[in-house]
């Protein structure tokens, strides 16, 4: 994939629009107007898709009901509407998953979900997708909001009060194709709004239980009781949002609680991946505690529309986040000290002839954070509109043992603070140049720490760590025509390594002597963004395609252990992809669209500054085609079919030899909806052909313990009555 051949596709792609928008050229499309109301908050200053010059996603709540039709997982749905994703591994954890080959950063409502310190796989996890309104996606590395947008941003944006006092409760029952009783999964939810003369509201509580998972042949797909495990659970979130507006300015108050449990009463049967036998299950109580996900999320929102002619916003946010995950018998947990306590389960017998037994870890983080920023519009007529202000941020995070109490990743404080100026110049008519500045001042504070004895009980000397980058950004934007548009864009992405990883193991900490202050594992990735593409919107037709390349110096490459854990390997990476997504509206009813990614990512393994080896499944996502139709009928019936092609793909090391293979797959989905009394009915059904398959984590990166069938074919019935 080069640049050139990028550039030729980008100038078919604006011939063959170029020709649909003469068809066009006097029409106002109503579908073009929609898209322009919106405003994309995660861009700082509330712009257009249109006037970002990157690649944006807009899942609106339309799109979002129809996916509820067959699935509430938000990964499946992200990667069902944004190629670039990968796609779901269908467990508790997230780990692996990524945007363009590297990971988001995951917000709600502007408040960061994923963990700088340690990110232990659950930014995925922490609301219930009933009180979302639409997700935003810009693709690519950038610094708006700081935090390792590596990949790129998802921000779920919420619901807000409607005006109207409302209230909707929703129902919905999934029934595997084996209809067996323990793999039926069911959910609820209740929601109201309201408002007076005083302050408006809205809220919500919801709970789903989760039964077991069956694959293509009727067998309970495998449990990961490490990382944590989704089947056999149960979740409930708590949410709610106060307002109060003045004369021109708003005051908001928004909680979210979000809490899930396992069973723990399943237990993982290894398989044999040389010979293609899948990890299986069997019914037995876990000697350990269940893995469990609690994450409160708050933020105190104030805004005004004019303080000496700027528009101001504040943000005040935290972020408490728990998390427990599965336990094993590790020898990287075993502790001399605790062989025959009453404390701890014997369970077998290490490589050096010691008792081991059963432990587990789990990960606390709370987060600490303000935003503002002043918004000028059209400084002194000049066509310049401005955004700047200052972030805040502290994160404290530890992971520990279960049972032993052992502080596995010693409590670290990360600070940050980073003022910004970002500006859009009008140069000409339809030509904005965008450009942007921010400055990264980040603070690690480690007590001093033991690592744990199966890492050598080193004792490290800790300290502080001190960071400072500038970090840049630029794009030009120019409309050739109303409906056609292309842009270019340069961006830096900013963010910090997995750090509890890097300081757990004490690999990274050479010498007598250790200390932090000795490693460079613990220096930032800096990302560096190039983007070139072109975008079409019309009464019949919309497209858009993109080149990028997203290249590191010293990037964060996750590469598994002997006992199943993740190590950090910090290399030189680069990777290349081209994205495009077309939908025709055949009638005022029918829409048939089509989305594609196609990426290419390469790490450096020996050192010697020049990128060798392709990147594994858990950094990159598989090439992939979406293919939907949408149907809506004059009764306000509605339905959709859509399908995900997963290419293979060979991954192959510095000396050209084959080290994991990708055997790619297609699943069908096929949803419908009808009014029913004053309510919605709807019926979904996912894989709705059964295949049989491994999911793609599973072919590249799993191990006997972790070799994952996905699921077979699901059947979701659901209504939704508002009154």
């Amino acid at each position: 994939m080069t640049f050139k051949s990028s550039l030729v596709a980008l100038a078919v792609f604006t011939a063959l629009t170029q020709s649909a928008a003469a068809q066009d050229a006097s029409d106002s499309s109503n579908k073009n107007k929609e898209i322009e109301k919106i405003t994309v908050t995660a861009s700082r200053m509330d712009k257009s898709p249109s006037s970002i010059p990157n690649t944006v996603t807009i899942i609106d709540r339309v799109q979002l009901e129809e996916q509820f039709r067959t699935t509430k997982d938000l990964s499946t749905i992200i990667g069902n509407l944004a190629s670039s994703f990968s796609p779901s591994r269908q467990k508790m954890s997230n780990t692996g998953e990524t945007l363009r080959g590297r990971p988001p950063l995951i917000m709600i409502d502007g408040v960061p979900q994923s963990n700088p310190l340690r990110s232990g796989g659950r930014s995925g996890q922490t609301i219930d997708p009933v009180m979302i309104e639409r997700i935003e996606i810009i693709h690519g590395a950038n610094a708006m909001h700081g935090l390792g947008a590596q990949g790129g941003i998802i921000n779920y944006i919420t619901k807000k009060p409607s005006g109207n006092n409302e209230h909707v409760i929703s129902f919905d029952v999934t029934v595997p194709d084996s209809m067996k009783s323990n793999g039926i999964s069911f959910g609820t939810s209740y929601a109201f709004s309201g408002e007076s003369e005083f302050i408006d509201m809205l809220g919500s509580v919801s709970y789903r239980n989760n039964g077991v998972y069956y694959d293509a042949n009727d067998d309970v797909v495998g449990v990961d009781t490490t990382q944590g495990e989704s089947m056999d659970s149960q979740s409930a979130d708590f949410f709610i949002k106060l307002g109060h507006n003045f004369a021109e300015s708003r005051i908001e108050l928004m909680v979210n609680h979000y809490n899930t449990d396992n069973n723990g009463d399943w237990m993982p049967i290894a398989g044999d991946k040389p010979n293609g036998v899948p990890t299986g299950a069997v019914e037995e109580t876990q000697p350990w505690d269940a893995a469990n996900n609690q994450v409160t999320t708050t933020s105190l929102t104030y805004t005004h529309e004019n303080i000496g002619g700027q528009q101001l916003n504040l943000q005040l946010f935290n972020q408490d986040f728990k998390a427990v995950y599965g336990g094993g018998c590790f020898e990287s947990f075993y502790d001399p000290s605790f062989e025959g306590s009453d404390e701890v389960v014997q369970c077998g017998v290490g490589s050096e002839g010691e008792n081991l037994y059963y432990e587990q870890s789990r990960n606390s983080s709370v987060k600490w954070g303000l935003k503002s920023s002043l918004i000028a519009k059209d400084i002194a007529g000049l066509g310049i509109d401005a955004a700047y202000g200052i972030d805040l941020f502290r994160d404290t995070t530890e992971q520990d043992l279960v049972k032993t109490g052992f502080s596995w990743v010693p409590e670290s404080t990360y600070d940050n603070i980073a003022p910004y100026l970002q500006l859009d110049y009008d140069l000409i008519e339809n030509l904005t140049l965008s450009t942007g500045v921010r400055y990264e001042h980040a603070e690690l504070s480690v007590d001093d720490y033991k690592t744990l004895w199966g890492a050598g009980n080193k004792q490290i000397a800790g300290g502080e760590a001190t960071f400072d980058e500038t970090l840049f950004n630029i794009g030009v934007s120019y409309k050739i025509t109303p409906n056609i548009r292309v842009y270019t864009s340069y961006n830096e992405g900013f963010g910090m390594p997995d750090i509890g990883r890097i300081l757990r193991d004490g690999k990274s900490f050479p010498g007598a002597n250790p200390s932090i202050s000795d490693s460079l594992a613990l220096t930032p990735i800096v990302t560096d963004n190039v983007e070139v593409g072109a975008d079409y919107q019309g009464k019949y037709l919309s497209a858009k395609i993109s080149y990028y390349r997203s290249a590191t110096d010293f990037g964060s490459r996750l590469a598994l252990n002997s006992d199943g854990f993740y190590d950090v390997k910090r290399e030189k990476s680069v990777i290349d992809g081209i994205e495009a997504n077309v939908t025709a509206y055949l009638t005022n009813n029918d829409d048939l669209g089509m989305n594609i990614a196609i990426q290419q990512g390469e790490y450096d393994s020996n050192g010697d500054n020049k990128v060798d080896t392709d990147l594994d499944g858990a950094n990159i996502a598989p090439n992939r085609i979406n293919l939907y139709w949408t149907h809506n009928f004059d009764n306000d019936m509605s339905t959709r079919v859509q399908a995900n092609y997963f290419m293979d793909r060979d991954f192959k090391n510095a000396a050209g030899t084959q080290y994991a293979e990708f055997d790619g797959y297609t699943t069908v989905d096929a949803s419908f909806s009808m009014p029913l009394y004053t309510g919605t009915l709807s019926l979904g059904l996912q894989n709705l052909l059964n295949k049989d398959y491994f999911n793609y984590y599973s072919q590249t990166m799993g191990t006997n313990d972790r070799y994952f069938k996905g699921m077979g074919r699901t059947a979701t019935i659901g209504y939704t009555l508002p009154f």
